[in-house]
């Protein structure tokens, strides 16, 4: 019988792999838009979300920096939610002709992706209150309401433009699974979120006004606990 520590590196591994399943979910994603099949597109992101949404806590329970000490969880977790969070979106906007056409199109999605690269990269983008400082790079979400909503390509514009902007501005968003101010009540209400993801987009063309009501509903709750979490931070920063 493998002894505990083996177990524990077995785990470990099988936490990372879980990580590693994102890109393959992007892969999958590649082949829906290049299909045409938004709607698939839209479900894979939301799996890519739950795996995202998850495996840090797994990491964390198994403790696989203890055990794998060598292997940079951390550093593939960034890789695959760059490319299901910021690069894939992307794709998809553009490919559906939600960017509008020609050169401009490609401009448009590039400001994302650039911006997004910056973000990533930065080595303040979490908060030792564990809040994502800028906007946390949610484009597959912008992707999904742009979709849902069947925006015109002008409000998509000034959708993917204001959000690049606040990854500059030095906000923190609330990390649904790490921030500890109501992070019961935070948790519950993502499930709740990640249900009504899966309801629209089943619902897909004509998606229900009161799912989409309590979709909406709690992305007013997230961005106000975050400007009052940001809020309250910048006030004990000025006591101190």
């Amino acid at each position: 019988m493998p002894s505990r520590a083996t177990l524990s590196i077995i785990a470990s591994w099988l936490v990372h792999a879980y990580t590693a399943s994102g890109v393959v979910l992007a892969f999958l994603t590649v082949i829906a838009v290049a299909e045409g099949d938004t709607e698939r597109a839209l479900w894979l992101f939301l799996v890519a979300m739950v795996v995202d949404g998850t495996d840090g806590m797994l990491a964390r329970s198994v403790d696989v920096k203890r055990h794998v000490p060598w292997f940079d969880g951390a550093l593939l977790d960034n890789i695959v939610d760059y490319i299901t969070y910021a690069f894939m979106p992307m794709v998809l906007l553009w490919s559906a002709g939600y960017l509008g056409e020609g050169t401009s199109a490609t401009v448009l999605a590039s400001v994302p992706l650039l911006a997004s690269a910056y973000q990533f990269c930065r080595v303040d983008a979490k908060t030792e209150d564990h809040l994502f400082l800028g906007f946390p790079s949610y484009w597959n979400i912008a992707a999904f309401y742009v979709v849902v909503l069947d925006l015109s390509p002008t409000a998509v514009t000034w959708v993917l433009l204001v959000c690049a902007v606040l990854v500059f501005v030095p906000i923190g968003y609330v990390y649904p699974s790490r921030t500890e101010s109501l992070q019961g009540l935070t948790l519950v209400l993502t499930t709740v979120w990640l249900a009504s993801y899966a309801v629209l987009v089943a619902q897909l063309p004509d998606p229900g006004t009161i799912w989409l009501a309590i979709s909406i509903a709690y992305v007013v709750y997230y961005v106000a606990l975050s400007l009052y979490l940001t809020t309250h931070r910048a006030h004990r920063a000025r006591t101190a």
